[in-house]
């Protein structure tokens, strides 16, 4: 099965790097989800949650305060003004 390269990218440096099956981001005009697969694109990114489901079935997940996503041949690059690790509602 194929998969998405996907380059997560701050300021201050790579934060993550790898084979994602589904990558789901807070576009400036409502969330997108990025499949294999799907057409170029080139997206705003507001406040909200970034999600990544890696090939191994591993689900990763940041919030991102702006910046942008683009998408080209199953290569995703998301370059975020800042980024903080996700916690769940009980706060881990």
């Amino acid at each position: 099965m194929a998969d998405l390269e996907v380059d997560l990218v701050a300021a201050d440096g790579k934060i993550w790097s790898g084979r994602a099956r589904l990558v789901s981001a807070p576009a400036a005009d409502g969330e997108i989800g990025i499949l294999v697969g799907h057409t170029p694109v080139l997206t705003i990114l507001r406040r909200g949650e970034l999600r990544v489901k890696t090939s191994e079935g591993e689900a990763l997940r940041w919030v991102v305060d702006g910046g942008f996503l683009s998408v080209d041949s199953d290569q995703v690059t998301v370059v975020v003004d800042s980024v903080e690790a996700a916690t769940d509602t009980t706060g881990h």
